[in-house]
């Protein structure tokens, strides 16, 4: 009992420190922390992520957008975003972002983000899209770039 005590108290400062990092969505059960729908759709999903606090999920990086607008985060807070070819998490103030009517998203804002140009210009889904700011999608947060 003793030593499970003591590897317990060994194990806590090795999870409280490091950078933050994004969580895995449930497509069944995680709901959109803006408009409450399911996040069904993981390539265009988006995520706040603070310590101490439960992560915020959204379906669609039009809500992440709305969200921002709307509500304070805390300054340790680091906001991902999906890269809508290759679905890894990325830091949505270093993805470069494209927004199409003619794609689809889940609240059909047609925004998709993308971890780079090269892999904007090889997803064929965002062809003949239009650039969007990142200003446009983190509002005040944008400028910083190593964290929200």
């Amino acid at each position: 009992m003793r030593w499970r005590l003591l590897l317990l108290i060994g194990l806590v400062p090795s999870c409280a420190g490091g950078p933050v990092q994004p969580v895995s969505i449930d497509t069944a059960n995680d709901a959109c922390a803006y408009c409450r729908m399911v996040v069904s759709e993981p390539r265009v999903a988006a995520q706040i992520v603070a310590p101490g606090e439960e992560p915020r999920v959204f379906d669609d990086i039009g809500c992440l957008r709305d969200y921002l607008a709307q509500h304070a985060v805390a300054r340790e807070a680091v906001v991902f975003v999906a890269d809508h070819r290759t679905g890894e998490w990325v830091r949505a103030a270093d993805a470069v972002y494209t927004v199409s009517r003619a794609r689809r998203t889940p609240m059909a804002s047609g925004i998709v983000a993308h971890a780079s140009r090269a892999s904007r210009e090889a997803d064929g889904a965002a062809a003949g899209g239009e650039d969007v700011a990142v200003s446009a999608i983190l509002g005040r947060v944008a400028p910083a770039r190593n964290g929200v």
